[in-house]
């Protein structure tokens, strides 16, 4: 054989060789994806039987497995910061004043006023029974305002004069009367009737009151205040008949106040 023809034959089996190396891989690319196909369905058939039917029954292990978040769907949420800037806002509107809240009211203290004013004017025992303080305070103020333009300096007797006094009263008047009564109650009645001692240290300003005349004024003025409170404490208290027994000791505290004006 001549040496064309083997290299003409060594070409032909190399590429026979080649030509079925190539349809051989072929082959298995195309049965393994076959396969894998086929795997593929079969899993998806095999899932596809496990679901339920359905119409059929469904045990509750495999919901609670399958749905493991069980929600609300389409409830309102609770808000409580809207809810409570709703309550607030109403209950902004239906407060009282604030006067009201303090317990300050100006035309109970005009009627209480002119009940002092006029120790014959009759009392109303359901204003008198309050525990007003904001007249006494004022009153007790000015009374030692005036003695400060008098050249007595006695904020701290009028205030400790009228606590002490104040206690004696009012273990007094729950000794002899039924109903009991508070010492703001008993405050607030003795501070109104220091209005008359307030003018009669009004009157220390512009003259001396250490005389006939003075001495004078002084006992109008004790008779007044003690008249008044005795009054009030009469009709708050229902102690009818009992006036002058309530008066003597009011009597005696407001001629401590006249000692501190007039000397």
């Amino acid at each position: 054989m001549t040496r064309p023809s083997r290299m003409s034959n060594f070409e032909q089996s190399e590429s026979d060789f080649y030509q079925s190396n190539y349809a051989t891989y072929i082959q298995d690319q195309d049965y393994s994806d076959s396969g894998a196909h086929k795997n593929l369905y079969g899993s998806q058939k095999c899932q596809g039987q496990e679901l339920p039917q359905p119409d059929a029954f469904v045990p509750l292990e495999m919901l609670s497995s399958s749905q493991s978040y069980i929600g609300q769907i389409l409830q309102p949420t609770y808000n409580p910061a809207f809810l409570s800037h709703s309550s607030y806002a109403d209950s902004f509107d239906e407060e009282p004043p604030l006067l009201e809240e303090l317990g300050i009211n100006f035309d109970h203290i005009w009627q209480k006023t002119l009940t002092v004013l006029n120790p014959i004017k009759p009392a109303d025992g359901s204003i008198m029974n309050e525990t007003d303080l904001t007249g006494p305070m004022v009153f007790c103020l000015a009374l030692g305002a005036t003695l400060l333009l008098a050249g007595k300096v006695h904020f701290g007797y009028v205030y400790g004069i009228s606590a002490v006094g104040c206690l004696g009263i009012h273990a007094l008047l729950n000794l002899m009367s039924i109903a009991g009564v508070s010492y703001g109650c008993v405050a607030s009645v003795l501070g109104y009737c220091l209005l008359p001692m307030v003018v009669l240290s009004s009157c220390a300003v512009f003259f001396s009151l250490q005389g006939i005349f003075g001495t004078s004024l002084a006992l109008i003025i004790i008779g007044w205040c003690s008249l008044s409170a005795s009054k009030i404490f009469i009709s708050a208290l229902a102690m009818e008949g009992q006036q002058l027994l309530v008066a003597y000791p009011c009597a005696l505290l407001y001629g401590l106040f006249a000692l501190l004006t007039v000397f």
